[in-house]
């Protein structure tokens, strides 16, 4: 008995070792936001704000193109996602449902596509778009994006599908529906769970992405919030940490809050997604 209460307290210790030491820099990042400039370079540094303020917010709103930004990061997720999401669950279901030679290769050569760095793709890409006339063009962007969020998304909703029993479908067609109307009807809520998951996975990597977004914009009410931020606050070469935190919280807020809401669909698609096959 002794045993296995010192066994759980020391599962329970590891385990909020771990979330601590992963929660920290989010802490961190919060307090700083909220401490004035004196404190922020304060020896020793304080964990918590003596005196907090919402100051860097205001002038981050107020004297930053912040929230151009932000409104280019949250069309180009959106829009990123919506043409992921239609094309991985037309693709996936084509693999899971119909039969043809090489089916099996294309889903290993799509899972494939995923593994190459996402650097490699970089110049062909770029010079794609350019080709297209998309260069410092957030659909440009929206293009590049869906190229590497596609092959995971499509690999996840493939192993999801081919959980759903193809019998509701068949039953859904003997009573008059045509094959369309069964995939609306019946695949689509039965696969809402991995739709959501999947629609998450790739807003996050699209809001959060760097370096496509570096490269491929260079028009400044254009740009999105990664390099849009640490443009305006390098532009003197001396970093505001302070306005930096500030912007850190809020470009995190969106994801914690969709993630909040939707975390019990996110588990239940991920979990589908790596035990269905």
């Amino acid at each position: 008995m002794i045993g296995r209460r010192l066994r759980f307290a020391a599962y329970n210790l590891l385990v909020w070792s771990v979330v601590l030491a992963i929660a920290f820099p989010l802490m961190w990042m919060t307090s700083t936001a909220l401490k004035p400039n004196a404190e922020t370079f304060a020896v020793p540094p304080t964990l918590l704000p003596v005196h907090p303020t919402l100051e860097h917010f205001v002038r981050l709103i107020r004297e930053t193109p912040f929230l151009v930004y932000m409104a280019n990061s949250a069309l180009v997720g959106l829009m990123t996602t919506a043409l992921v999401i239609v094309v991985a669950i037309a693709g996936a279901y084509g693999l899971v449902r119909f039969r043809f030679p090489g089916r099996e290769a294309v889903a290993h050569l799509v899972l494939f596509t995923y593994l190459l760095p996402a650097v490699v793709l970089l110049l062909p890409l770029y010079l794609t778009v350019s080709a297209m006339g998309l260069a410092n063009s957030l659909f440009g962007l929206v293009i590049a994006y869906t190229t590497f969020c596609l092959p995971f998304s499509l690999w996840l909703l493939r192993s999801f599908l081919a959980g759903i029993p193809i019998d509701l479908e068949e039953a859904a067609m003997t009573d008059g529906a045509n094959r369309f109307r069964a995939f609306i009807d019946v695949v689509l809520p039965q696969a809402l769970p991995g739709i959501i998951s999947t629609a998450l996975f790739s807003f996050i990597l699209s809001w959060n992405e760097y370096l496509y977004a570096l490269v491929f914009i260079n028009v400044d009410d254009r740009k999105t919030l990664p390099p849009g931020v640490l443009t305006m606050l390098n532009q003197n070469q001396n970093v505001e940490w302070a306005l930096l935190m500030a912007a850190s919280v809020l470009m995190t807020v969106p994801v914690l809050v969709f993630f909040s809401f939707l975390q019990r669909h996110l588990t239940r698609g991920f979990g589908a997604g790596a035990v269905k096959g």
